[in-house]
């Protein structure tokens, strides 16, 4: 059975919820508490790839960190970007689960029950 991971903020009720969609089914799951251990630039990079989609696609513009340190510079390019998210992954949006080579972003929860 593939793993599947969540990038999971325990204070987001939506990635609370996903994960509750998760654990409803029989999965491997692998809760990775992303505020606490950020993933790496290969990992967001594989994300993106998973998800089909874009880094700015990803990113939480509502947050005063996506102001603060840049993220709404239009000049910057993906790679710029991905490294802010290293260092900064409040930005990101959540919770990200990744199942099987597919993601979905859980905003909705329900949009995990297209990849499991």
């Amino acid at each position: 059975m593939p793993k599947t991971t969540i990038y999971h903020n325990p204070r987001c009720s939506k990635s609370r919820q996903t994960l509750a969609i998760l654990e409803s089914h029989d999965l491997d799951i692998n809760v990775v508490k992303y505020l606490i251990d950020p993933p790496n630039e290969a990992t967001i990079r594989k994300l993106l790839s998973e998800l089909n989609t874009s880094v700015r696609s990803v990113l939480r513009s509502g947050e005063k960190e996506y102001k603060e340190f840049g993220f709404d510079d239009e000049t910057l390019h993906d790679d710029a970007l991905i490294t802010l998210l290293t260092q900064h992954p409040k930005v990101l949006q959540r919770p990200i689960v990744s199942h099987n080579g597919r993601a979905v972003i859980g905003r909705p929860p329900e949009n995990v029950l297209e990849i499991i």
